[in-house]
Formats: C-alpha cells, structure tokens, sequence
C-alpha cells in the first residue's frame, strides 16, 4: 500500500474520490434538452400537435403556472456510469431529419458526458411533427446564443 501526499497512512483516495456522487434523471434530462435546443433546425422539443405546442405555450405563460419544461420531450434512464435517452422533436420544414438528428446526438452526448462523466450508450429520437412555414407561430421555444 502507498502513503497518501500527506504521509499518513491508510485510504489511498485522493479527497475528491472520497464518497460517492449521483445523478438524478432530471438532470441530464434538461442537460439533454438545453443541447437539443441548440441544434438549428430543432422547432420544439415534446408533442408535435400544433395545438398541444400552443396549450403548452399558454400554460407556461400562465402566473404562478407551471414555468417553460427545458426537460419537456427528454426521457433519461440514468445508472451508475451510464445513461440512455429519448428525445421527442419537432423540426422545421425543409431540414434533413437526418442531419438534424445527428447534429441533435452529437450536442446531446458531447453536453451530457462532459458535464456528468457519465457514459452515454444511447440518444433515441422520435420526430413527431414539422413546422410548416405557413403554420402560425405559437412562439418557438427560445433557443440559446
């Protein structure tokens, strides 16, 4: 056994190895959903109606309502070093799903690793719907610069 840098003996942990830190769901699902967000072509995140986006946009404008979800259309099954995710999206007319699904995994694992260490084995995604240019616009979800 070696000593520890402090010359005594015993656990060979460095302090920030001492103990054990977990991760809740909701929190790498609103890592996984701010990163989706960023993705351009990436209308909404969760239902794809244009009526639920509307209801959803009413209800979170609503006074001591429920606030914006950055989490609404991400599900995470976190484990002890490893994560899988759903990811529910509404893309914008004219897009590659393709591409913008890709780009989506891309952000969501780059963000969600190296923000919690945590493995992630999977980033499923359902697109739902696509925003029509024609569609009123219920106020997308403000997207981060």
């Amino acid at each position: 056994m070696t000593e520890s840098a402090s010359g005594r003996g015993g656990s060979a942990k460095e302090p920030g190895d001492r103990g054990r830190t977990s991760i809740s769901d909701g929190v790498v699902e609103k890592i996984a959903g701010l990163a989706a967000r960023e993705v351009v072509g990436v209308h909404a995140m969760g239902s794809g109606t244009a009526l639920s986006r509307t209801f959803g946009a009413v209800r979170d404008r609503v006074p001591g309502g429920q606030k914006a979800s950055v989490s609404r259309g991400v599900k995470a099954e976190v484990g002890e070093v490893q994560t899988a995710l759903d990811l529910e999206i509404v893309v914008d007319y004219g897009v590659s799903i393709r591409d913008v699904a890709r780009a989506v995994r891309e952000n969501v694992i780059s963000a969600v690793e190296r923000m919690t260490g945590l493995e992630v084995v999977e980033v499923n995604i359902a697109v739902s719907d696509v925003k029509l240019p024609d569609e009123p616009d219920e106020e997308p979800e403000p997207r981060l610069q």
